[in-house]
Protein backbone atom coordinates (compact mmCIF):
# COMPACT_ATOMS: atom_id res chain seq x y z
CA UNK A 1 0.00 0.00 0.00
CA UNK A 2 1.58 3.69 -0.93
CA UNK A 3 1.35 5.73 1.94
CA UNK A 4 2.24 9.33 0.19
CA UNK A 5 0.53 12.45 1.16
CA UNK A 6 1.02 14.73 -1.81
CA UNK A 7 0.13 18.20 -1.12
CA UNK A 8 0.01 21.84 -3.36
CA UNK A 9 0.21 25.40 -1.68
CA UNK A 10 -0.16 28.14 -4.15
CA UNK A 11 -0.23 31.81 -2.34
CA UNK A 12 0.77 34.66 -4.09
CA UNK A 13 4.30 34.52 -1.38
CA UNK A 14 5.22 31.19 -2.33
CA UNK A 15 4.38 27.72 -4.65
CA UNK A 16 4.96 24.70 -2.51
CA UNK A 17 4.52 20.88 -3.62
CA UNK A 18 5.41 18.35 -1.05
CA UNK A 19 5.33 14.66 -0.78
CA UNK A 20 5.54 13.00 2.44
CA UNK A 21 5.68 8.96 3.05
CA UNK A 22 7.29 8.38 6.65
CA UNK A 23 6.92 4.56 6.08
CA UNK A 24 9.28 4.66 2.93
CA UNK A 25 13.17 5.23 3.62
CA UNK A 26 15.03 6.92 1.21
CA UNK A 27 13.41 9.00 -1.08
CA UNK A 28 14.55 12.77 -0.33
CA UNK A 29 14.44 15.59 -2.68
CA UNK A 30 14.69 19.05 -1.19
CA UNK A 31 14.70 21.90 -3.81
CA UNK A 32 13.89 25.61 -2.34
CA UNK A 33 15.85 29.18 -2.95
CA UNK A 34 17.03 28.53 0.56
CA UNK A 35 20.08 26.54 0.78
CA UNK A 36 20.24 26.51 4.72
CA UNK A 37 17.33 24.99 5.17
CA UNK A 38 17.29 22.47 1.96
CA UNK A 39 20.38 20.81 4.27
CA UNK A 40 18.25 20.88 7.40
CA UNK A 41 15.25 19.55 5.83
CA UNK A 42 17.41 16.97 3.82
CA UNK A 43 19.33 15.79 7.28
CA UNK A 44 15.86 15.61 9.22
CA UNK A 45 13.80 13.15 6.46
CA UNK A 46 17.28 11.10 6.30
CA UNK A 47 18.41 10.28 9.93
CA UNK A 48 14.19 9.89 10.31
CA UNK A 49 14.55 7.27 7.66
CA UNK A 50 11.03 8.29 5.89
CA UNK A 51 10.31 9.99 1.87
CA UNK A 52 10.40 13.49 1.48
CA UNK A 53 10.31 15.54 -1.85
CA UNK A 54 9.78 19.12 -1.49
CA UNK A 55 9.79 21.93 -5.06
CA UNK A 56 8.77 25.06 -3.60
CA UNK A 57 9.65 28.80 -4.48
CA UNK A 58 8.63 32.04 -2.69
CA UNK A 59 9.78 36.04 -2.20
CA UNK A 60 13.10 35.08 -0.86
CA UNK A 61 13.78 38.87 -2.30
CA UNK A 62 12.11 40.10 0.83
CA UNK A 63 13.76 37.17 2.91
CA UNK A 64 13.17 33.67 3.55
CA UNK A 65 10.19 33.84 6.08
CA UNK A 66 6.67 33.18 4.15
CA UNK A 67 8.89 29.88 2.54
CA UNK A 68 10.23 28.67 5.99
CA UNK A 69 6.85 29.04 7.99
CA UNK A 70 4.73 28.17 5.00
CA UNK A 71 6.86 24.78 4.13
CA UNK A 72 5.95 24.20 7.96
CA UNK A 73 2.05 24.24 7.14
CA UNK A 74 2.53 22.01 4.58
CA UNK A 75 4.53 19.44 6.18
CA UNK A 76 2.41 19.18 9.12
CA UNK A 77 -0.17 19.16 7.24
CA UNK A 78 1.12 16.17 5.41
CA UNK A 79 1.96 14.87 8.72
CA UNK A 80 -1.94 15.37 9.91
CA UNK A 81 -2.92 13.78 6.76
CA UNK A 82 -0.60 10.59 7.59
CA UNK A 83 -2.01 10.13 11.30
CA UNK A 84 -5.37 10.46 9.97
CA UNK A 85 -5.04 7.76 6.78
CA UNK A 86 -3.18 5.31 8.72
CA UNK A 87 -3.47 4.88 12.62
CA UNK A 88 -2.64 3.61 15.28
CA UNK A 89 0.49 4.93 15.40
CA UNK A 90 3.31 4.83 18.00
CA UNK A 91 2.39 8.52 19.01
CA UNK A 92 5.70 9.08 20.59
CA UNK A 93 9.17 9.48 19.35
CA UNK A 94 12.22 10.76 21.36
CA UNK A 95 16.04 11.39 20.69
CA UNK A 96 18.85 13.50 21.28
CA UNK A 97 22.00 13.89 18.67
CA UNK A 98 25.30 15.23 18.93
CA UNK A 99 26.97 17.06 16.55
CA UNK A 100 30.55 18.06 17.78
CA UNK A 101 30.45 20.80 20.19
CA UNK A 102 26.58 20.52 19.89
CA UNK A 103 23.47 18.18 21.75
CA UNK A 104 19.84 18.84 20.83
CA UNK A 105 17.05 16.54 21.71
CA UNK A 106 13.64 16.11 20.09
CA UNK A 107 10.48 14.78 21.64
CA UNK A 108 7.11 13.59 19.88
CA UNK A 109 3.59 13.25 20.98
CA UNK A 110 0.97 12.56 17.86
CA UNK A 111 -1.21 13.85 20.55
CA UNK A 112 -4.10 16.00 18.72
CA UNK A 113 -3.05 18.94 20.88
CA UNK A 114 -0.70 21.05 19.12
CA UNK A 115 1.88 22.79 21.36
CA UNK A 116 5.41 23.71 20.36
CA UNK A 117 8.77 24.52 22.87
CA UNK A 118 12.25 25.80 21.23
CA UNK A 119 14.77 25.80 23.92
CA UNK A 120 17.78 27.43 21.68
CA UNK A 121 20.17 29.99 22.54
CA UNK A 122 22.08 30.26 19.22
CA UNK A 123 25.48 31.59 19.23
CA UNK A 124 25.60 32.98 15.87
CA UNK A 125 21.89 34.74 14.79
CA UNK A 126 22.65 33.39 11.13
CA UNK A 127 24.45 30.62 9.42
CA UNK A 128 25.46 31.84 6.40
CA UNK A 129 22.95 34.14 4.78
CA UNK A 130 20.03 31.88 7.15
CA UNK A 131 18.19 33.87 9.96
CA UNK A 132 18.51 31.37 12.77
CA UNK A 133 15.05 32.62 14.21
CA UNK A 134 12.89 31.43 11.32
CA UNK A 135 13.34 27.95 12.60
CA UNK A 136 11.28 28.81 15.45
CA UNK A 137 8.54 29.82 12.91
CA UNK A 138 9.00 26.51 11.07
CA UNK A 139 8.31 24.57 14.07
CA UNK A 140 5.68 26.31 14.91
CA UNK A 141 3.94 25.84 12.01
CA UNK A 142 4.62 22.63 11.57
CA UNK A 143 3.66 21.59 15.04
CA UNK A 144 0.25 23.48 14.61
CA UNK A 145 -0.99 21.72 11.51
CA UNK A 146 0.44 18.45 12.54
CA UNK A 147 -1.29 18.53 15.42
CA UNK A 148 1.78 17.24 17.26
CA UNK A 149 3.33 18.20 20.83
CA UNK A 150 6.47 18.96 20.24
CA UNK A 151 9.29 19.73 22.76
CA UNK A 152 12.94 20.59 21.13
CA UNK A 153 15.82 21.90 23.46
CA UNK A 154 19.15 22.82 21.84
CA UNK A 155 21.05 21.64 25.11
CA UNK A 156 24.48 23.57 24.46
CA UNK A 157 26.95 24.03 21.85
CA UNK A 158 29.19 26.95 20.34
CA UNK A 159 28.19 26.64 16.78
CA UNK A 160 24.65 27.86 15.77
CA UNK A 161 24.78 25.75 12.57
CA UNK A 162 25.75 22.48 14.27
CA UNK A 163 23.02 22.83 17.01
CA UNK A 164 20.35 23.04 14.38
CA UNK A 165 21.80 20.56 12.59
CA UNK A 166 21.13 18.43 15.48
CA UNK A 167 17.91 19.78 16.43
CA UNK A 168 16.58 18.70 13.17
CA UNK A 169 18.22 14.98 13.07
CA UNK A 170 16.64 14.30 16.55
CA UNK A 171 13.32 15.77 15.39
CA UNK A 172 13.51 13.57 12.06
CA UNK A 173 14.19 10.33 14.61
CA UNK A 174 11.96 11.16 16.90
CA UNK A 175 9.05 11.59 14.17
CA UNK A 176 10.04 8.10 12.54
CA UNK A 177 9.34 6.35 15.51
CA UNK A 178 6.34 8.45 16.35
CA UNK A 179 4.44 7.65 12.89
CA UNK A 180 5.77 3.71 12.90
CA UNK A 181 2.40 1.62 13.41
CA UNK A 182 1.28 1.33 16.94
CA UNK A 183 2.44 -2.14 18.45
CA UNK A 184 -0.90 -4.42 18.39
CA UNK A 185 -3.03 -2.04 15.98
CA UNK A 186 -4.37 -0.41 19.18
CA UNK A 187 -4.90 3.10 19.76
CA UNK A 188 -2.08 4.24 22.01
CA UNK A 189 -4.49 6.40 24.71
CA UNK A 190 -6.40 5.43 28.33
CA UNK A 191 -9.43 7.47 26.33
CA UNK A 192 -9.24 5.47 23.47
CA UNK A 193 -9.06 7.93 21.14
CA UNK A 194 -6.47 10.59 20.18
Amino acid sequence: MDKTIKLKRVTKETDIALELNLAEKGKVEINTPVPFFNHMLTAMAFHGGFSLKIDADGDVAVDAHHLVEDIGLVLGDAMCQYKEKFSPLHRFGFSVIPMDDALSEAVIDVSGRPYMVLNADFPQPYSGTFDMSLLREFFIAMANKAQITLHLNCRYGMNSHHMAEALFKACGKAMGQAYSPADGGQVLSTKGLL
